[in-house]
């Protein structure tokens, strides 16, 4: 390894002020690395492209890009050196259904605090909030985080809820394809970089918001039901959510604009290598709209799923904790048999979809009745995903390029490359011998400042469901 000559160490050390310098003092105490050089020696990469793990790399940080990354490279002088021994560093995690807000079977709460601080410390440096519950809330966080002010992941945020029909209190419930118009201009002048679609809106309403959400520079994804995957793609949508879980391509039954009830069952006798999913998938890549992976909101319907952990009750409220471990076990109960044979084809249909060309994305849904974890479920997908069959370099290219794809700045972040932000996870232990490492989490770089993970979560134990 060839070093600088000092002359032009100081000059690069003149040349680039410490990154962290402009961050309050509150916030030291999670910062782990704070220099305006920082080299990583001797660390196993796996850069998010698809490559395999390469080991013995070294990794150049300076002004918060990622200058040079290999075996070989010239560090400057006085650089703060980090021993990446045994180490693994992947991209930082990218979150494409990561909201603000949290639910139990008994609470729906904005987490302000808890959710952008358990994304960071998880790995996740950049989140899409893919439907919001409190809209200006989301955009004054994410000013909040731009400015210095707050800690988290970099942040996209999306409108509120649009559906027809009966809805949500807190959704937007449109009134005909003008009225989806109206809504999706007021909320992108007010900010906001995404919309979802959610499961009664109708067609044309659909068809009208991706319209105008495309005029105004945003666009939109779905959690649907009323329209199927197929039909939303014909719409003009962007993105589409969840999977296997929310697609009625299959129902023959179904009623135009309607969301039947027990569409699930017809899933169950659907054929990934059939010409109907065939089809779904080839008219999805042939419009460029990707589809966001949320394994671990879903798993928490399948009796005795996922594995307790200990961290994850720690993080909850004596409330939360509560509401959880009894809903939980009232699944347990009830065992059923239909949710147990429906996450298999959940698992097959993602990877149909990546084999048929289509490029899937991650995120935690931190919803359902309280298990899925900002950040932590994160983590939990990580370990689905190769349950599912993807091996370790693709499913980090899911959680990391593919997401950064889909939000229009891979050529920014996303993986570990010469040019991009550093946006970076570093991991105890060879990552690649088992997936649940990834729960090693030891400094997260968010633009070049490393974040010291264990810190972070030790500041918000025992308030997830609270702030």
């Amino acid at each position: 390894m060839r070093r600088l000559t000092a002359l032009l160490c100081l000059a690069v050390l003149i040349a680039l002020p410490s990154t962290a310098q402009d961050w309050p003092e509150r916030f030291r105490e999670f910062m782990a690395v704070d220099a305006a050089s920082v080299v990583i020696e001797n660390v196993t990469v796996i850069d998010g492209t698809g490559n395999g793990p390469v080991e013995g790399q070294t990794v150049l940080i300076q002004d918060g890009i990622i200058r040079d990354v290999g075996a070989e490279i010239m560090i400057p002088m006085g650089a703060h050196t980090i021993d990446g021994t045994g180490k693994t560093l992947i991209p930082g995690l990218i979150g494409l259904h990561n909201h603000t807000f949290y639910t139990t079977s008994q609470r729906r709460i904005q987490l302000d605090v808890t959710a952008p601080l358990l994304y960071l410390a998880s790995g996740v440096t950049t989140i899409r909030t893919t439907g919001s519950y409190a809209p200006y809330s989301e955009l004054e966080l994410k000013r909040a985080v731009n400015n210095r002010e707050r800690i988290g992941p970099r942040m996209f945020v999306t409108g509120p809820y649009i559906t027809g029909g009966e809805g949500y209190t807190y959704m937007t419930r449109l009134d005909g394809p003008e009225d989806a118009r109206r809504v999706v201009r007021y909320w992108a002048e007010e900010g906001v970089d995404w919309f979802k679609a959610y499961n009664l809106i109708t067609r044309e309403e659909l068809a009208a918001a991706a319209d105008e959400a495309h005029k105004m520079g945003v666009k939109v994804t779905g959690h649907l039901c009323s329209v199927s995957f197929r039909e939303a793609v014909a719409a003009g949508i962007d993105n589409l959510e969840h999977g296997f879980f929310t697609n009625t391509d299959y129902d023959e039954d179904k009623p135009l604009d309607q969301c039947p009830s027990d569409f699930r069952e017809s899933l169950l006798d659907v054929d990934m290598a059939g010409d109907e999913v065939q089809t779904t998938f080839r008219e999805m890549n042939e419009a460029g709209v990707g589809m966001t992976s949320t394994l671990a909101v879903y798993e928490l319907y399948v009796p005795n799923r996922p594995p307790l952990e200990q961290r994850v009750l720690d993080a909850m409220s004596p409330e939360v904790q509560k509401e959880y471990l009894q809903t939980r076990a009232n699944i347990a109960d009830q065992n059923s048999q239909l949710w147990k044979d429906l996450w298999v084809k959940a698992l097959e249909f993602e990877k149909a979809f990546v084999e048929a060309g289509g490029l899937l994305a991650s995120g935690v849904d931190p919803t359902g009745y309280g298990g899925a974890l900002p950040g932590y479920g994160d983590q939990r997908n990580y370990e689905l995903l190769h349950e599912a069959g993807f091996s370790t370099p693709e499913v980090v290219r899911i959680m990391s390029l593919n997401g950064a794809r889909i939000l229009s700045i891979d050529d920014e972040t996303g993986s570990i490359e010469a040019g991009k932000h550093a946006d970076l996870v570093l991991i105890d232990g060879d990552l690649a011998s088992d997936p649940a490492l990834i729960r090693n989490v030891e400094i997260v770089f968010r633009d070049g400042i490393g974040f010291d993970s264990a810190a972070i979560i030790d500041s918000i134990e025992g308030t997830v469901g609270v702030r």
